[in-house]
């Protein structure tokens, strides 16, 4: 497929292009392209779907903290797909249904996520989507320093017990099979955002 990828020379992008290059997919400028994929910062999203749509180019989307609501009418409006992933990583996916299943049965829960300092939005995507999954307003503590990737353990307290539910990211190399089933699975999605990595499993 031939792509636009935004947000290239970023610390995801720097991963993921020459990855989508080994997958057989081609790099190329947004008036070449089938399709963008979007790794920038959340002021930009807004701008880079909207010419993504005004071409019809369906988009993957893993930048983290834009107005979600916005994307998707411009996406309706359009009638072209667009999907987003709070986190690309198939174990984080795995963690927050593992969380979800927990809840169920210990609903007293917190949420800790840990990233590079570098990382603007807090809390996460992921530790967002976490908390909406659980239900009853978790408390989220968010952690920026220097050294981490993404990093993210739910604490489910019950009396006389603690379960801890951890997914680790070391290295970015862990977004790429994530962006990879996106890209596979967008033209079968319908107009507007699809959101969730699980959606696609």
């Amino acid at each position: 497929m031939k792509l636009v990828l935004n947000g290239r020379g970023g610390k995801v992008g720097r991963v993921l292009a020459p990855a989508l290059e080994q997958a057989g997919h081609e790099l190329v400028g947004l008036d070449e392209a089938e399709a963008m994929v979007d790794f920038t910062v959340p002021g930009a999203v807004e701008a880079n779907v909207a010419a993504a749509l005004e071409r019809g180019l369906p988009s993957v989307i893993g930048t983290t903290g834009f107005d979600h609501a916005r994307i998707a009418g411009l996406a309706r409006e359009s009638g072209v797909a667009c999907f987003h992933a709070p986190n690309f990583a198939l174990g984080a996916v795995l963690m927050m249904r593992f969380a979800r299943e927990a809840a169920a049965h210990m609903p007293r829960a917190e949420i800790i996520e840990l990233h590079n300092e570098a990382k603007r939005d807090a809390p996460s995507g992921t530790a967002k989507a976490t908390a909406a999954a659980l239900g009853g307003d978790p408390a989220v503590h968010s952690v920026r320093l220097p050294g981490l990737v993404a990093h993210q353990e739910v604490l489910f307290g019950g009396e006389g017990q603690l379960l801890t539910i951890r997914h680790d990211t070391f290295s970015r190399e862990a977004f790429v099979p994530g962006v990879l089933l996106a890209l596979d699975k967008l033209a079968a999605l319908p107009a507007g955002l699809t959101v969730g990595l699980d959606v696609l499993l």
